[in-house]
C-alpha cells in the first residue's frame, strides 16, 4: 500500500456504519430494505447461500413475481471453495458480508453506474482519482455511460473478457454483462499498463451485474423481456479500504476476533510472525463463519452443510493447537463474534445457547479425533517408510485434523521426509470436487420450464378448500424436454393452471391421483413444485394428452387424509417435545409421507424411554381431547408476535399461512391439515435414533398407519409364541435366556480354539530351524482365529527362548491373520516386528504393523498365504543367518 493515505471519509468508518449507510443510501432511492435471507439456501442447488443474488433467483428467472421493483440487502454468504487460500492472502474468507442493490425489471445501465459513483465517491468520499472501471469489452454502452456520464478518464475505464466480466448463469438462461469498480493502492505507478489482476495494487469492490439477455441451448442471445441489476459490494473489502488497513482481517469486523483468539494464546497479534498470524486469521474468519451457520439451524455433520461446519469447526481447533491452545477454547471466540454481529443480526445472540452447546460438543469431540490422529501417525512413523506418502498425510489432514506443516515437523523428528506433491494432488482432487459439487449457482435446473416461464402462467393451487378441480394443460414434458402432445405409455411431467394437487414442500409429499379427459386418463405418482409451476409425475394410461387440453384433476382423497393426519400429528409432536423435554428444541427436518411420518430436531442427548412414552402418550391426550384447528393467513411479523413456530432455514413472505390448534401448537406451515385432532385416530411412536452430532429423529405412525403396524407387530408376534411355545409376555425371558446360553457356548467354543491352537503350537517347536543365534519358526495355522493365533505365538517364542515366530491363518472366507513374535536378540540385529510383518501382510492385500517384539496384521488374499508365509521365513532366515 502506498505510504500516503489519502483522506477518506472520516463519518464512516465503522463495519456496521458502512452497512448502514449502504443501505439508507438506496432505501432513499425507493429501494426496499429487505432481511438477509438464511445461510441455508431455498435453492436445492447450492448448500449455502454464495452470493447476495440468490434469494432473488426465482425472479431473475421469471417464476416469481417480484412484490416490488427495487430492494437493497445486506446478505451474509459462506463460500469454501478457496479455503486454503483464508488468512493467507488479504481478503480471502469462507464468511462475508455482501451489500446489494437491486432492480427488477426497473432502472438499468445508466442509474445503476451513477448510484454506484454516487455512493463510493461521494458519499464514502473515495477519491475518484483512485477508482478504476472494468467492462465487457462488447459493452459499449456501459463504456460510453462511464466515460461520457460520469467523466472517468479513458485509460482507467479497461475492457476485460468473457471470463472476468460477463456474468452467466449457466449453460442456458439469464446472462449479461458486468462492470466493476476498483480501489487503486498506488496511483502513483500510472495509468500505463493498468494490470487489475495485480492484487497488490488493486482490490474490487463493488461489482455491477446486468442481466440483459437469455442464452439459449446454441449460445444465441437474446434480450430479456424485463431487464434486470444486480450488485454486489464487499462489506469487508469496504471496511478494509476505508479504515486504511493492510488487509480485511485488521478491519473492526474480524481484528476484535483475533485479538481474542491472540490474548487466549497469550500471544500479540501485531508482533506475531507471519505462520502465527495466518492462523490467527483463520480462527477469526472461521468462528464468523460458525456461529452464522449454526445460528441459522445448521448442526456438525458427515454429509452436506453440516460437513461445511464441520470442517471448519476442526479447522479452528487445529489452528488453535498450532498457536499452543490446549483445551477448549471456541466459544470464548465465539462470544466475541456475537457480540460484534448481534445489532445487526439479533438471531445469533437469541442463539447463543445452540450455538455454545454445538461448537462444545463439535470441539471435545475433535480434541479426542486429534489424540486419534496423533496414534496413527505414530503408527505410520512405526513402520519407518522411506517417507510419509501423500495419502497417507491427507488422510491425516482431512479426517483427522492434521496440517501439513505438523506431518512435516513430526517426521522430520524422526528422519523423514513427506511426499507433499502427492499430499497437493489429493488436495486438489478434494477442492475441485468441494467446488464442483458446492459452488455453483445454477439457475437452469429444470431449464426446459425456465424456457416455457415467459410463456405460461403459473398454478393456482386450489386444494385447501378443493379436492378436484377442472384445469388446462399448461405445458407437457417427457424426460424433461417440452412436447405438445404425448401417447399412452409415455412418463410425462404436467403443467395445469390450477390444481387440487399438493406438491411436495415442508416435508410433505405430493398428492396422487388422477388427470381425465374425454379420451384420456394420467396416473399422476408425485407433484413438485418449480418456482410457481406445479409440476405432476405421471403415466399416461389411455388416451392421448397434448397441451391445451381441459382435464379433471382428482386427488387420491384416502392419500391426502393419511398425509394430513400425519402432518398435524408432527406439529402436535413438536409441542409435547417442547413441554415435556426441552423448550428449546427446533425442527431439523421432517417428511410427512402416506404411512409415516419423521421428525428431525436440535436436541444434545437421546430421549430416556420413558420421555418417549410421555411424548407419545401427550400426543394422544390432545388428539383426544378434539381441538379444532384455525387457519389464518397474518403478517409475518403479527404471527411471529402471537407466537408462531417458524423453521430456521425456511423462507416466508410477507404473509403467511397459521396453523393454529389454540393452547397446544401454533405454526407457520403451508402443508394439509386436519381440521380437528380427532380426525388423526392414534399416534405411534415406532423409533428415537441419533442422525447426526446434536439433532436427533423420531419415526412415527398415526391415523390408519397405526392399525397396520400393530396388526404387523402381532402378527410377528403370534408367530414368536408359535416358535418359543410362549404366551407373549413370557417372550423376553425366553429371548434372553437363549443369549445367555448363545453366549456361554460361544465362551466355551473359544476356550476350546484357544486350547487347540496352543496344542497345534506345541506339535511345532520340533519344526523351528536355526539362524545364526537364534531359532526361525513359521507355520500356517490354517483356521485359527486372530485372538488364538496371538497366544500361539506367544506360547512357541517362549518355548524357543531367543528366536523368531511368524505364523498365519485364514480364520473366515476372504480374510487373512497374521502374527509375529520376537525376541530381545532379534530385535538387537535389526529387526522388528511391527514394521516387519506390515511387509509381509502386503503380499496377501494387507497390512498391519505393532511393537517391534510383536505385532498383527491381517489380509485379504488367503491364496497368497503360503507364497507370503515362506517370504517371511526366506527374510527372516537371511537376516539372522
Amino acid at each position: 500500500m502506498s505510504t500516503s493515505k489519502p483522506e477518506l471519509m472520516k463519518s464512516v468508518t465503522s463495519g456496521a456504519e458502512i452497512r448502514q449507510t449502504f443501505l439508507r443510501f438506496y432505501e432513499a432511492r425507493g429501494h426496499r430494505i429487505l432481511p438477509s435471507a438464511s445461510l441455508v439456501p431455498e435453492d436445492p442447488t447450492v448448500l449455502l447461500t454464495i452470493a447476495g443474488m440468490l434469494p432473488f433467483k426465482p425472479i431473475f428467472l421469471g417464476q416469481r413475481t417480484a412484490e416490488f421493483e427495487r430492494a437493497t440487502t445486506s446478505q451474509k454468504c459462506i463460500r469454501t471453495n478457496d479455503i486454503e487460500n483464508v488468512g493467507r492472502t488479504a481478503r480471502h474468507h469462507t464468511f462475508f458480508e455482501m451489500l446489494g442493490n437491486f432492480s427488477f425489471g426497473d432502472y438499468f445501465k445508466s442509474q445503476a453506474i451513477a448510484w454506484a459513483w454516487e455512493l463510493s465517491t461521494e458519499v464514502f468520499k473515495l477519491p475518484s482519482e483512485r477508482l478504476v472501471v472494468s467492462v465487457f469489452r462488447e459493452d459499449d454502452e456501459a463504456f460510453a455511460i462511464w466515460r461520457d456520464e460520469i467523466g472517468v478518464p479513458l485509460s482507467r475505464i479497461i475492457r476485460m473478457d468473457e471470463e472476468d466480466n460477463f456474468w452467466t448463469s449457466g449453460p442456458t438462461g439469464p446472462c449479461g454483462p458486468c462492470s466493476e469498480i476498483y480501489y487503486d493502492f498506488h496511483p502513483e505507478r500510472g495509468d500505463q499498463a493498468i494490470d487489475l489482476e495485480d492484487d497488490t495494487r488493486f482490490i474490487e469492490f463493488y461489482n455491477l451485474v446486468f442481466m440483459q439477455y437469455n442464452r439459449d441451448a446454441e449460445g444465441a442471445l437474446t434480450p430479456l423481456a424485463a431487464q434486470n441489476i444486480d450488485t454486489g459490494l464487499g462489506l469487508e473489502r469496504m471496511a478494509q479500504i476505508l479504515q486504511q488497513v493492510p488487509n480485511n482481517y485488521e478491519t473492526d469486523l474480524i481484528l476484535p476476533i483475533i485479538e481474542t483468539a491472540a490474548e487466549i494464546a497469550g500471544l500479540d497479534y501485531h508482533r506475531a510472525d507471519e505462520k502465527i498470524k495466518v492462523s490467527l486469521k483463520v480462527i477469526g474468519d472461521h468462528v464468523r463463519a460458525v456461529v452464522h451457520m449454526i445460528a441459522d439451524g445448521i448442526s456438525a455433520a458427515n454429509v452436506g452443510r453440516g460437513y461445511v461446519l464441520r470442517r471448519l469447526i476442526r479447522r479452528v481447533v487445529r489452528h488453535g493447537r498450532l498457536l499452543g491452545i490446549e483445551g477448549p477454547f471456541i466459544n470464548q471466540v465465539a462470544e466475541r463474534a456475537i457480540a460484534l454481529s448481534e445489532d445487526a443480526y439479533p438471531n445469533l445472540r437469541r442463539r447463543q445457547s445452540a450455538i455454545a452447546a454445538e461448537l462444545t460438543r463439535e470441539e471435545i469431540q475433535f480434541l479426542k479425533t486429534l489424540e486419534r490422529g496423533e496414534k496413527l501417525l505414530e503408527e505410520i512413523l512405526q513402520r519407518q517408510p522411506a517417507q510419509i506418502s501423500g495419502k497417507d498425510a491427507f488422510e491425516l489432514y482431512d479426517t483427522y485434523g492434521f496440517p501439513l506443516e505438523l506431518t512435516q515437523e513430526i517426521a522430520e523428528e524422526s528422519g523423514l521426509g513427506v511426499d507433499v506433491k502427492g499430499f497437493e494432488a489429493a488436495m486438489t482432487a478434494q477442492r475441485q470436487r468441494s467446488k464442483d459439487a458446492h459452488e455453483t449457482i445454477d439457475l437452469t435446473v429444470q431449464g426446459s420450464l425456465d424456457k416455457l416461464a415467459e410463456q405460461i402462467h403459473s398454478t393456482e393451487f386450489l386444494g385447501y378448500t378443493d379436492f378436484s378441480t377442472q384445469s388446462r394443460v399448461e405445458a407437457l414434458l417427457v424426460e424433461g424436454e417440452s412436447v405438445e402432445a404425448a401417447e399412452a405409455g409415455s412418463e410425462v411431467q404436467v403443467v395445469l393452471n390450477q390444481t387440487p394437487f399438493y406438491a411436495e414442500s415442508g416435508g410433505q409429499i405430493g398428492d396422487r391421483g388422477y388427470l381425465s379427459g374425454e379420451s384420456v386418463v394420467v396416473r399422476v405418482e408425485d407433484v413438485k413444485k418449480e418456482g410457481d409451476f406445479f409440476v405432476h409425475f405421471g403415466r399416461i394410461e389411455r388416451g392421448r394428452l397434448q397441451v391445451g387440453d381441459r382435464v379433471s384433476a382428482q386427488i387420491d382423497r384416502a392419500c391426502r387424509r393419511r398425509a394430513q393426519a400425519n402432518h398435524t400429528a408432527t406439529h402436535l409432536l413438536q409441542a409435547a417435545l417442547k413441554k415435556l423435554v426441552d423448550d428449546s428444541i427446533s425442527q431439523a427436518g421432517s417428511l410427512v409421507a402416506f404411512d409415516r411420518l419423521r421428525f428431525d430436531f436440535n436436541c444434545p442427548r437421546a430421549l430416556t424411554a420413558e420421555e418417549v412414552q410421555q411424548v407419545e402418550a401427550q400426543v394422544n391426550a390432545w388428539i383426544a381431547e378434539a381441538h379444532e384447528a384455525d387457519v389464518m393467513q397474518l403478517p409475518l411479523e403479527e404471527a411471529k408476535a402471537r407466537g408462531a413456530i417458524a423453521m430456521f432455514g425456511e423462507k416466508y413472505g410477507d404473509e403467511v399461512r397459521v396453523i393454529d390448534f389454540p393452547g397446544v401448537s401454533m405454526e407457520l406451515c403451508g402443508g394439509t391439515h386436519v381440521m380437528n385432532t380427532a380426525e388423526i385416530g392414534l399416534f405411534k411412536v415406532i423409533s428415537e435414533s441419533g442422525v447426526a452430532a446434536g439433532v436427533r429423529r423420531i419415526e412415527a405412525v398415526a391415523g390408519p398407519a397405526v392399525l397396520e403396524y400393530l396388526n404387523l407387530r402381532d402378527r410377528i408376534v403370534r408367530d414368536l409364541c408359535d416358535r418359543f411355545k410362549a404366551k407373549p409376555e413370557e417372550l423376553p425371558e425366553r429371548v434372553s435366556n437363549l443369549q445367555t446360553e448363545l453366549k456361554t457356548v460361544q465362551k466355551e467354543l473359544g476356550g476350546l480354539k484357544s486350547e487347540l491352537a496352543l496344542a497345534k503350537s506345541d506339535q511345532l517347536v520340533g519344526q523351528a530351524e536355526p539362524a545364526g543365534q537364534v531359532k526361525v519358526l513359521v507355520a500356517n495355522l490354517e483356521s485359527v482365529e486372530a485372538d488364538a493365533l496371538k497366544a500361539a505365538a506367544e506360547r512357541l517364542l517362549q518355548k524357543l527362548g531367543e528366536g523368531a515366530v511368524v505364523l498365519g491363518s485364514v480364520p473366515e472366507a476372504g480374510k487373512v491373520s497374521l502374527v509375529a513374535a520376537f525376541s530381545q536378540e532379534v530385535i538387537a540385529q535389526g529387526l522388528k516386528a511391527g514394521q516387519f510383518i506390515g511387509g509381509i501382510a502386503k503380499l496377501t492385500g494387507g497390512g498391519g504393523g505393532g511393537r517391534p517384539n510383536f505385532a498383527q496384521a491381517g489380509g485379504r488374499d488367503p491364496a497368497q498365504l503360503p507364497a507370503a508365509l515362506a517370504a517371511a521365513k526366506q527374510q527372516l532366515s537371511e537376516a539372522l543367518g
